[in-house]
């Protein structure tokens, strides 16, 4: 890969991570209520789906899914699901503030759970790769370190973007240490993951 074609790709890594969707949402939302080395849980869980989205657009599955019908709708009943539950379990959450400095391991592990399944069951995001990835690649050169490029590239650049939503949130996380407060936040994004998931339920390729 040329270093011309590589930064086009940059930059359009740079688009993709800065459009609002599921993803930054559940940043936002977790930056709000953790301090950042529980908040890179989530960050982990997110990229390692944004790599097996690129593993399926590899594999030419992401074809598959961009063609079939019935594929499409299944992966987007799915994903439209899972926003729409962690959004009702959002709202009742607990209103309880949390010792962001003694976060039992579990929670680190839910947290990244819940970055991997938002991601990953997120179809259009895999065809939106399919759509854009393609145009990087020469197929008269070897693929593997060119794939292996442009994951790198992705998973960096949504890395740092990802985290400027975390730090960003967290310099608001005083404003929701009381219960009322917390109880608002709950509410906002709670209807926010719920509004992604009808959006996702009611869309189209």
């Amino acid at each position: 890969m040329s270093l011309s074609l590589w930064l086009a790709f940059i930059a359009a890594a740079v688009v993709i991570a800065i459009t609002p969707g599921p993803g930054s949402v559940l940043v936002l939302a977790t930056g709000l209520r953790y301090r950042y080395s529980y908040v890179f849980r989530t960050l982990l869980g997110l990229e390692l789906a944004l790599l097996a989205h690129l593993g399926i657009v590899a594999l030419g599955l992401g074809a598959l899914l961009a063609t079939s019908s019935t594929a499409f709708l299944i992966m987007k009943i799915v994903g439209a699901a899972y926003l729409i539950w962690l959004g009702i379990q959002k709202w009742r959450a607990t209103v309880k503030p949390i010792d962001t400095d003694h976060v039992h391991v579990s929670r680190g592990s839910k947290l990244f759970r819940q970055g991997l399944f938002v991601n990953l069951t997120n179809p259009k995001a895999v065809i939106f790769i399919a759509a854009l990835v393609p145009q990087f690649i020469n197929v008269n050169e070897p693929q593997l370190p060119q794939y292996l490029i442009i994951g790198a590239t992705m998973v960096g650049v949504d890395l740092v973007m990802m985290t400027a939503y975390a730090l960003l949130a967290g310099q608001f996380r005083h404003w929701f240490q009381n219960p009322r407060m917390l109880s608002i936040q709950n509410r906002i994004f709670g209807g926010m993951f719920v509004t992604a998931g009808v959006f996702l339920a009611t869309s189209s390729r």
